[in-house]
């Protein structure tokens, strides 16, 4: 058998779990996939033991996307992007499949971002990953409660885009500057705080990808629905970047309405 897992903390709002299982049964593929609260103090700990019990691939998600790459080594985008959400635990290779993931989703909702202004909510792993895939191809604008982080992703994008970065208390100033929102923070999120990420004057004749994907519709979806925006939801991109790490651990793609039903049928049940 085969062994996979997702480590992060908290970790009991994971979806990974039933999406990748799911994907095995339907595959008859012998190998389970299981989550792991992984406290940041044991984060090295976790990944040597991972390797040293055999596991063929990790996921990570918050908070260890960043810190990870102290005991992987990055790959491609990854790079980077410093930031890691997949492994290949026997080579101890990490790659970002965020980014990809995040791409697609914007495809697949028939979403134009070539040349649009793209205001990112936040400067973590995932933050990371969505600025790189989207840098040289739309302005970026980073936002982000503490300046430093925020300021430290604008400088390592600017190389390789136009982006910038504004104050997370003026941000309200920005008002029909954008055509894209996308929240990168846990604001919203089963078991953080059930806020929204912007002011809600900001939510008017934009597009809005939320990248939080439990609840299906966070507080954001729901008023971007409610005042006629287009929304995309977090939960494709999940799905999206999960097709991506199967195919780093198979070498082939999945089935990603699989997938899909697999997320919503466990979002829908844990409601």
């Amino acid at each position: 058998m085969l062994y996979f897992g997702v480590i992060g903390h908290p970790i009991g709002h994971s979806a990974s779990p039933i999406m990748h299982n799911t994907v095995f049964r339907t595959l008859n593929i012998d190998a389970i996939y299981l989550p792991f609260d992984v406290k940041p103090e044991n984060l090295k700990d976790a990944v040597y033991g991972a390797r040293a019990l055999g596991f063929k691939g990790l996921n990570v998600t918050i908070p260890h996307k960043e810190e990870i790459t102290k005991y992987v080594k990055p790959v491609g985008l990854a790079e980077r992007i410093g930031a890691v959400n997949t492994v290949d635990v026997p080579k101890l290779e990490g790659y970002n499949t965020d980014a990809i993931g995040a791409l697609r989703t914007l495809e697949a909702y028939n979403v134009d971002y070539e040349g649009k202004v793209v205001l990112i909510v936040g400067a973590g792993g995932v933050a990371r990953a969505i600025a790189f895939a989207l840098a040289g191809k739309s302005t970026l604008i980073i936002t982000n409660r503490t300046a430093s982080r925020g300021l430290k992703l604008a400088e390592d994008v600017r190389k390789y885009g136009e982006c910038i970065f504004y104050p997370y208390e003026r941000v309200e100033e920005l008002k029909g500057k954008f055509d894209i929102l996308i929240n990168c923070t846990p604001l919203g999120m089963k078991g953080f705080e059930e806020k929204l990420p912007v002011p809600e004057s900001l939510i008017e004749n934009v597009v809005v990808f939320d990248t939080v994907y439990n609840p299906i519709e966070t507080p954001l979806i729901k008023l971007a629905k409610k005042r006629g925006c287009k929304v995309i939801y977090g939960l494709d991109m999940l799905v999206y970047q999960g097709a991506e790490a199967f195919k780093i651990w198979f070498g082939f793609d999945p089935p990603i309405l699989v997938m899909r039903d697999a997320v919503v049928e466990f979002l829908r049940q844990h409601l």
